[in-house]
């Protein structure tokens, strides 16, 4: 068996003496582990670092069996990422929740989503908002999708500004006030057509973290038995910290 595809490297551990089994999340073949010979070595590396781009050549006797990949650079973002903590832990969670993605199972649209936006933490406000964006997209992969395109109560698609924290539906400002208290506030950044025109306010970037938030956890980690990673609090923290000292020197 062999496949030769481009990969994102979510993770590597240790395996005997010299060599690291690497787990990628893949265009065509979804998250999948090799064996790298070598990989413990200082010479791989910064090749084996989370968050950089592979092109990976995976042969095994069997499909089942886990195989040996061989593997060389297309982006090494590394020196990037470790350059910013909101980028350490912005990357270290994206991982955590590709690993929710069941092993070997193609989900392309996820990987160039999950590509896109490890290009982007260079801007800490852009990075935040495209990583809500992502766990809104996982959701909706693992079949837990929000409906923030029309009112629930209404069907209108117009001035939705709250979401429903039972039905995960947006809702309208006319049908949504008198309930306020009660319902999730929907970030201008995303509404259909709105895009983050306006840039991303603080509020707006809590906002949607406390959306994305609440429906992982209710119907993707609790009942896997797991929390939110500690990976996530440290992002939301370190871009909330970045982005006070900005204001201050202003």
């Amino acid at each position: 068996m062999e496949w030769t595809d481009e990969g994102i490297v979510l993770g590597v551990r240790r395996h005997g003496e010299t060599s690291a089994i690497v787990e990628l999340l893949t265009r065509s073949h979804g998250r999948h582990l090799g064996l790298v010979r070598g990989g413990a070595g200082s010479r791989m590396r910064p090749l084996l670092q989370p968050g950089n781009s592979v092109r990976a050549v995976w042969r095994a006797r069997l499909d089942e069996h886990l195989g040996y990949y061989a593997l060389e650079g297309i982006r090494l973002r590394a020196a990037t990422v470790l350059a910013s903590s909101h980028a350490v832990y912005g990357v270290t969670h994206l991982a955590s929740l590709a690993r929710l993605l069941p092993e070997r199972d193609p989900h392309e649209g996820i990987y160039e989503l999950l590509d896109r936006t490890l290009d982007d933490f260079d801007d800490v406000g852009e990075a935040a908002a495209h990583l809500i964006k992502f766990e809104l997209a996982m959701l909706a992969e693992l079949g837990f999708g929000l409906d923030l395109e029309t009112c629930a109560a209404t069907g209108e698609s117009t001035e939705l500004i709250y979401v429903s924290p039972k039905s995960g539906g947006a809702v309208s400002r006319q049908a949504g006030d008198a309930w306020r208290d009660r319902l999730l506030r929907l970030p201008p950044f995303l509404r259909q057509g709105e895009g983050g025109a306006n840039g991303w306010s603080d509020q707006d970037l809590k906002d949607g973290f406390q959306l994305t938030g609440l429906f992982l956890l209710r119907h993707v980690l609790e009942p896997r038995g797991q929390g939110h990673s500690d990976a996530r609090e440290g992002f939301i923290k370190a871009v909330a910290k970045h982005r006070a000292r900005v204001s201050s020197s202003v």
